[in-house]
């Protein structure tokens, strides 16, 4: 993060944000933190948590954070959640052994209890014809890596930058032939996701609030992308927080370099005792 010791600037009490609205570093964790009992943190995966990859498969989790994660999961009683564009059976492939809560697949998805594989379910899954149509532009360049989540599709183009615009003039094609089809599209890092539209990462975040153990409590969110920007702009409606990483995003609390600095922020999180 920009500076371990900074203290933040002064932070708007009703709006959870800074008068200027241009995030800060992030202060240090009694600063943001005063009792992991009274928090619930949310976090995204990748490019968050862990570090963006040339493809999804090549994600990996590095040493001590699974611990450091289960850690503050025992710590705040649970309220430790995962919000990310991944299906609940990716987020447990790369973190397994360890299972944890999680808004999954943009909301589509979300899990409130390890012991369950899905408590909600709040989207059918994607039209096949319409599926095999967006599917097909992944064969507009070698590189192009079609990634199927079920209640989404997503084509990823990290080994293909040059065919950013083909793939979504190709998608806006196929939208502008099925203008009535529910499905709204994601711009990201070097991805273009189609979804159903009807729920969004805020949608799930606003549902999972309101369950136990999370009910009551003061959500902190991490996030590096576009998608996150819908739970940064409901953080203040819930008393919460909200960091972007590696960039400054408009109207968030602060903000980290790389995902190191966010782990490293976490493992903190566990170091200062006077967060009991």
């Amino acid at each position: 993060m920009k500076s371990e010791l900074a203290e933040m600037p002064m932070v708007d009490q009703q709006a959870g944000r800074n008068h200027n609205d241009r995030p800060e570093s992030v202060p240090v964790p009694h600063a943001l933190v005063p009792h992991l009992h009274e928090t619930a943190i949310l976090l995204d995966i990748d490019g968050t948590l862990l570090d963006l990859m040339p493809t999804p498969r090549e994600v990996w989790v590095p040493p001590g954070l699974s611990e450091t994660l289960s850690r503050l999961t025992e710590r705040t009683s649970g309220a430790l959640a995962m919000v990310s564009g991944r299906s609940l059976n990716d987020i447990d492939l790369i973190f397994a052994p360890e299972v944890f809560r999680a808004v999954a697949g943009h909301g589509a998805e979300m899990r409130l209890s390890v012991g369950n594989e899905a408590d909600a379910v709040n989207a059918p899954p994607m039209d096949k014809e319409l599926k095999r149509r967006l599917a097909a532009v992944a064969k507009l360049s070698p590189g192009i890596l079609l990634e199927d989540k079920g209640y989404s599709l997503a084509l990823h183009y990290r080994l293909a930058p040059h065919a950013e615009k083909a793939i979504y003039e190709a998608v806006s094609l196929i939208r502008a032939d099925l203008p009535n089809a529910p499905i709204e599209v994601l711009p990201g890092k070097f991805v273009c996701e189609i979804k159903h539209s009807g729920f969004t990462k805020a949608t799930g975040v606003r549902e999972l609030m309101k369950h136990e153990p999370f009910r009551g409590r003061r959500p902190i969110f991490i996030g590096d992308d576009v998608t996150d920007e819908t739970v940064f702009a409901i953080m203040p409606d819930m008393n919460g927080l909200s960091f972007s990483v590696g960039r400054r995003a408009i109207g968030v609390n602060g903000h980290f370099d790389a995902p190191s600095d966010v782990r490293a922020f976490l493992a903190r999180l566990l170091d200062d005792t006077r967060l009991e």
